[in-house]
């Protein structure tokens, strides 16, 4: 009898379809409903957000511990190890670095990302501070029109990285107290980024938008880069004290709006949790995870990781589950980045152009790639690790009791040096590079 009434329905919509075909009536009815698709999404958001204000009044306790907790993610986490770089970076981009970059990387970004050279500028301040960061100098690129629509959205995704001092620290030390595990972690999520990078180069190639950027002279490619530099100091007009006061502003700005939407999540996940909603997401994930040998207890906390990075990853670190399926749940969480980042990724590109569906899907594809990497390097990654870096625990010991950077400045310090010197290492041989294929295209052309 059912099958008879779908038959029948089928036959019933199809004979209506071709009718309004026929008229002339569908592209009407697809314009109509274009017309009102914004109306319809703000209705949408109203009922969404009158649904979440009426949990908040029925659940007041998980209101208030969730709010406590987003808080205490944002000021012991985000809050000390992003305010140093979204400073850092307004500075550089006023005083003309990015330009500088620009010139000089542009023979190597360009044959391996299809990006600009100014995207190594984003590249390197993603890599080493983390998200939001890269969304951000991304935004800026694009207002200053250093880049195209297509390569900003290149940029976006795999520029937007978590924080090294977040996975060696908070993660790997704080929350599974094994800083062995550190780089395992960090060598997965960066080489997966890097992997999608490489295969986003052939993403909208045919782009017909194009950056009238300087043309380069015949002289030094480092001198060049140095006058592109000067000209752009030359034409900021501002004092250098407004420059730095600025920046100082900006960045606690952003800080300050990060810090809004990681609590918003915070509050939303404890909700959710309280009404079944995370188990409902853990069960619907586990169609896909349980034939592929996920744990259940797993389950849970990566439904928590689709909407907060922190909150799903200290849940990862406390399940009973294997470890090499904890920590492919947690590059999964971490390449995913939580619905939280990608509504600070949306803050930072509101003001361009930039759509925030490849941002989307480039975070899927790169949750997918981390968590094979992961599984691929986590047996003969983990014995060479172990073999040069020795398990330390003491300096860890005020982690254990609280996840807080502030507690460990001095150690933060050490490992943000460490990997910005291995940053300059990298950014000295990509110059090295650069220089030699501008000799190679000058005898090309000579």
């Amino acid at each position: 009898m059912l099958t008879i009434f779908l038959i029948f329905l089928t036959g019933f919509t199809g004979t209506i379809f071709l009718k309004v075909f026929k008229k002339r009536k569908l592209f009407f009815l697809a314009s109509f409903l274009n017309q009102q698709r914004y109306q319809l999404s703000r209705v949408l958001v109203a009922v969404g957000i009158v649904t979440f204000v009426f949990f908040m009044v029925a659940y007041p306790g998980a209101t208030y511990i969730g709010a406590v907790n987003g808080l205490k993610a944002w000021w012991n986490i985000v809050f000390p190890s992003l305010l140093p770089f979204f400073i850092a970076s307004e500075l550089l981009i006023n005083l003309g670095v990015v330009h500088f970059m620009g010139v000089l990387l542009e023979p190597v970004m360009r044959p391996l990302f299809n990006v600009p050279g100014t995207g190594s500028f984003v590249m390197a301040i993603g890599y080493t501070s983390g998200y939001p960061v890269g969304a951000m100098i991304t935004a800026r690129l694009r207002l200053q029109r250093l880049c195209t629509r297509i390569e900003g959205e290149r940029l976006l995704v795999f520029t937007n990285n978590s924080s090294p001092l977040f996975m060696l620290v908070a993660v790997a030390a704080g929350m599974f107290h094994n800083p062995s595990l550190g780089p395992l972690i960090v060598f997965s999520h960066y080489l997966a980024n890097l992997t999608l990078g490489f295969c986003l180069r052939y993403y909208g190639r045919k782009d017909p938008e194009t950056i009238a950027l300087p043309k380069p002279s015949r002289g030094n490619i480092i001198i060049n880069a140095w006058r592109e530099m000067n000209r752009v100091q030359r034409q900021e007009n501002r004092p250098l004290g407004k420059i730095v006061s600025e920046a100082v502003s900006s960045a606690v700005n952003n800080l300050l709006s990060i810090g809004g939407f990681i609590i918003f999540f915070s509050v939303i996940i404890k909700l959710l949790t309280y009404t079944g909603w995370i188990s409902f997401f853990a069960r619907a994930m586990g169609v896909f995870l349980l034939p592929l040998g996920f744990e259940p207890a797993v389950l849970p906390a990566i439904a928590s990781g689709l909407f907060e990075v922190t909150i799903g990853t200290k849940m990862v670190s406390e399940t009973i589950a294997p470890l090499s399926q904890q920590l492919m749940a947690v590059a999964m969480i971490l390449a995913w980045s939580g619905f939280s980042i990608h509504a600070q990724a949306a803050s930072m590109i509101a003001k361009t152009d930039l759509r925030l569906a490849p941002y989307v899907f480039g975070r899927l594809a790169h949750a997918l790639l981390a968590a094979f990497y992961t599984y691929l390097l986590f047996g003969p990654l983990n014995v060479l690790i172990k073999s040069f870096v020795q398990p330390v625990t003491t300096p860890f010991n005020c982690l254990e009791r609280s996840l807080s950077l502030w507690l460990n400045l001095p150690l933060c310090g050490y490992i943000s040096a460490s990997f910005l010197i291995a940053l300059f290492i990298l950014f000295l041989t990509l110059l090295f590079l650069s220089y030699l294929l501008h000799l190679c295209l000058r005898a090309k052309i000579n």
